[in-house]
Protein backbone atom coordinates (compact mmCIF):
# COMPACT_ATOMS: atom_id res chain seq x y z
CA UNK A 1 0.00 0.00 0.00
CA UNK A 2 1.31 3.22 -0.84
CA UNK A 3 1.43 6.09 1.89
CA UNK A 4 -0.83 8.67 1.90
CA UNK A 5 0.42 12.06 3.23
CA UNK A 6 -2.98 13.33 3.61
CA UNK A 7 -1.80 17.01 3.62
CA UNK A 8 -0.07 16.26 6.50
CA UNK A 9 2.56 18.92 7.89
CA UNK A 10 5.61 18.59 10.33
CA UNK A 11 6.86 21.58 11.56
CA UNK A 12 10.42 21.36 13.46
CA UNK A 13 11.22 24.57 15.07
CA UNK A 14 13.84 25.87 17.40
CA UNK A 15 16.06 28.72 18.10
CA UNK A 16 19.06 29.21 16.36
CA UNK A 17 21.92 26.80 17.22
CA UNK A 18 19.90 24.09 18.78
CA UNK A 19 20.13 21.34 16.36
CA UNK A 20 16.94 22.02 14.49
CA UNK A 21 18.79 21.63 10.77
CA UNK A 22 21.06 17.97 11.71
CA UNK A 23 17.92 16.54 13.19
CA UNK A 24 15.76 17.82 10.04
CA UNK A 25 18.17 16.51 7.89
CA UNK A 26 18.34 13.02 9.81
CA UNK A 27 14.59 12.78 9.38
CA UNK A 28 15.09 13.58 5.76
CA UNK A 29 18.06 11.37 5.00
CA UNK A 30 15.84 8.15 6.46
CA UNK A 31 11.91 8.80 5.86
CA UNK A 32 11.41 9.02 1.76
CA UNK A 33 7.84 9.72 2.71
CA UNK A 34 9.14 13.44 3.93
CA UNK A 35 10.45 15.89 1.72
CA UNK A 36 12.04 19.46 2.59
CA UNK A 37 9.63 22.50 2.00
CA UNK A 38 12.33 25.07 0.55
CA UNK A 39 11.73 28.40 2.53
CA UNK A 40 11.98 31.83 0.62
CA UNK A 41 14.64 34.19 2.12
CA UNK A 42 15.57 37.67 1.32
CA UNK A 43 18.76 37.19 2.01
CA UNK A 44 22.19 36.20 0.61
CA UNK A 45 22.86 32.75 -0.33
CA UNK A 46 26.18 31.37 1.97
CA UNK A 47 28.59 29.11 1.03
CA UNK A 48 27.60 26.26 -1.07
CA UNK A 49 23.91 27.36 -0.46
CA UNK A 50 21.80 26.65 -4.06
CA UNK A 51 18.37 29.01 -4.95
CA UNK A 52 15.75 26.37 -4.96
CA UNK A 53 17.36 23.94 -2.96
CA UNK A 54 18.47 25.43 0.29
CA UNK A 55 16.21 28.77 -0.12
CA UNK A 56 14.30 30.35 -2.84
CA UNK A 57 16.43 33.53 -2.39
CA UNK A 58 14.62 36.88 -3.68
CA UNK A 59 14.68 40.56 -3.19
CA UNK A 60 13.11 42.56 -0.60
CA UNK A 61 10.59 44.02 -3.52
CA UNK A 62 9.98 40.57 -4.81
CA UNK A 63 8.74 38.93 -1.04
CA UNK A 64 6.77 41.97 -0.69
CA UNK A 65 5.13 41.25 -3.92
CA UNK A 66 4.77 37.70 -2.85
CA UNK A 67 2.87 38.97 0.60
CA UNK A 68 0.69 41.13 -1.21
CA UNK A 69 -0.68 38.61 -3.89
CA UNK A 70 -0.95 36.05 -0.40
CA UNK A 71 1.28 33.51 -1.68
CA UNK A 72 2.73 32.70 1.50
CA UNK A 73 1.44 30.22 4.18
CA UNK A 74 3.65 32.34 6.60
CA UNK A 75 6.33 34.85 6.37
CA UNK A 76 8.53 36.79 9.10
CA UNK A 77 10.89 39.64 9.42
CA UNK A 78 13.44 37.57 11.29
CA UNK A 79 15.53 40.05 11.57
CA UNK A 80 15.49 43.59 10.42
CA UNK A 81 15.04 43.87 6.55
CA UNK A 82 15.43 40.04 6.62
CA UNK A 83 12.17 37.85 5.80
CA UNK A 84 11.93 34.52 5.88
CA UNK A 85 8.41 32.56 4.60
CA UNK A 86 6.79 29.70 3.21
CA UNK A 87 4.96 29.53 -0.13
CA UNK A 88 1.73 27.92 -0.66
CA UNK A 89 3.13 26.72 -3.69
CA UNK A 90 6.11 24.72 -1.80
CA UNK A 91 3.70 22.74 0.32
CA UNK A 92 1.18 21.72 -2.91
CA UNK A 93 4.41 20.84 -5.02
CA UNK A 94 5.15 18.43 -2.12
CA UNK A 95 1.35 17.37 -1.62
CA UNK A 96 1.70 16.86 -5.13
CA UNK A 97 4.25 14.06 -5.18
CA UNK A 98 3.02 12.38 -2.51
CA UNK A 99 4.62 13.37 0.28
CA UNK A 100 4.78 15.36 3.45
CA UNK A 101 6.29 18.95 3.58
CA UNK A 102 9.33 19.23 6.54
CA UNK A 103 9.23 22.54 7.79
CA UNK A 104 12.31 23.75 9.43
CA UNK A 105 11.05 27.52 10.37
CA UNK A 106 11.35 30.15 13.15
CA UNK A 107 8.94 29.99 16.01
CA UNK A 108 6.70 32.49 15.09
CA UNK A 109 6.21 31.44 11.86
CA UNK A 110 5.46 27.54 13.33
CA UNK A 111 2.39 29.26 15.79
CA UNK A 112 1.24 30.31 11.96
CA UNK A 113 1.68 27.35 10.46
CA UNK A 114 -0.18 25.29 13.41
CA UNK A 115 -3.04 28.32 13.69
CA UNK A 116 -3.32 27.88 9.43
CA UNK A 117 -3.43 23.89 9.73
CA UNK A 118 -4.87 22.44 13.11
CA UNK A 119 -5.69 19.10 11.93
CA UNK A 120 -2.58 18.07 10.11
CA UNK A 121 0.02 19.19 12.09
CA UNK A 122 2.89 17.87 13.97
CA UNK A 123 4.94 20.37 15.64
CA UNK A 124 8.10 19.57 17.22
CA UNK A 125 10.18 22.16 18.97
CA UNK A 126 14.05 21.38 19.50
CA UNK A 127 14.88 22.52 22.72
CA UNK A 128 18.63 23.40 23.81
CA UNK A 129 19.69 22.14 26.79
CA UNK A 130 20.70 25.37 28.36
CA UNK A 131 20.77 29.31 27.21
CA UNK A 132 24.56 29.08 28.04
CA UNK A 133 25.21 25.91 25.73
CA UNK A 134 23.35 27.67 22.86
CA UNK A 135 25.46 30.75 23.04
CA UNK A 136 28.41 27.99 23.24
CA UNK A 137 27.32 26.36 20.57
CA UNK A 138 26.72 29.77 18.04
CA UNK A 139 30.22 30.76 19.12
CA UNK A 140 31.63 27.81 17.63
CA UNK A 141 30.49 28.32 14.60
CA UNK A 142 32.61 31.54 13.81
CA UNK A 143 29.94 33.28 12.23
CA UNK A 144 28.74 35.88 14.58
CA UNK A 145 29.81 39.25 15.65
CA UNK A 146 29.10 39.99 19.40
CA UNK A 147 26.51 42.00 18.83
CA UNK A 148 24.91 39.58 16.17
CA UNK A 149 24.87 36.68 18.94
CA UNK A 150 23.87 38.37 21.86
CA UNK A 151 21.22 39.53 19.60
CA UNK A 152 20.98 35.53 18.60
CA UNK A 153 21.20 34.53 22.39
CA UNK A 154 18.50 37.38 23.78
CA UNK A 155 16.06 35.72 20.78
CA UNK A 156 16.72 31.98 21.52
CA UNK A 157 15.54 32.73 25.20
CA UNK A 158 12.20 34.46 23.92
CA UNK A 159 11.54 32.14 21.64
CA UNK A 160 12.14 29.13 24.84
CA UNK A 161 9.26 30.63 26.51
CA UNK A 162 6.99 29.41 23.73
CA UNK A 163 8.07 25.86 23.63
CA UNK A 164 4.35 24.78 25.48
CA UNK A 165 2.72 26.17 22.04
CA UNK A 166 3.71 23.25 20.04
CA UNK A 167 2.76 19.11 20.51
CA UNK A 168 5.61 17.69 21.47
CA UNK A 169 9.27 18.93 23.15
CA UNK A 170 12.81 17.07 22.20
CA UNK A 171 15.64 18.41 24.34
CA UNK A 172 18.95 18.14 22.16
CA UNK A 173 21.37 17.80 24.94
CA UNK A 174 22.84 14.83 23.29
CA UNK A 175 22.33 14.66 18.95
CA UNK A 176 21.93 11.25 18.99
CA UNK A 177 19.49 10.66 21.63
CA UNK A 178 17.09 13.99 19.83
CA UNK A 179 17.67 12.39 16.27
CA UNK A 180 16.19 8.79 17.60
CA UNK A 181 13.20 10.92 19.93
CA UNK A 182 12.41 13.04 16.94
CA UNK A 183 11.91 10.15 14.55
CA UNK A 184 9.70 7.97 16.74
CA UNK A 185 7.84 10.99 16.95
CA UNK A 186 7.08 11.54 13.22
CA UNK A 187 6.91 7.70 12.81
CA UNK A 188 3.62 7.62 14.91
CA UNK A 189 2.87 11.16 13.10
CA UNK A 190 3.20 9.28 10.06
CA UNK A 191 0.92 6.57 10.85
CA UNK A 192 -2.02 8.14 11.85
Amino acid sequence: MSFDPGNKILIITAPSGAGKTSITRHLLQLMPQLAFSVSAATRNARGNERNGVDYYFMSVEDFQQKIRDQQFVEWEMVYEGKYYGTLKSELERIWGNGQVPVLDIDVKGAIHVQQQYPNSTLSIFIEPPSVDELKRRLESRGTETVESLQARVNKASYEISFKHHFHRIVINAQLDKAREEAMGIVKDFLAI
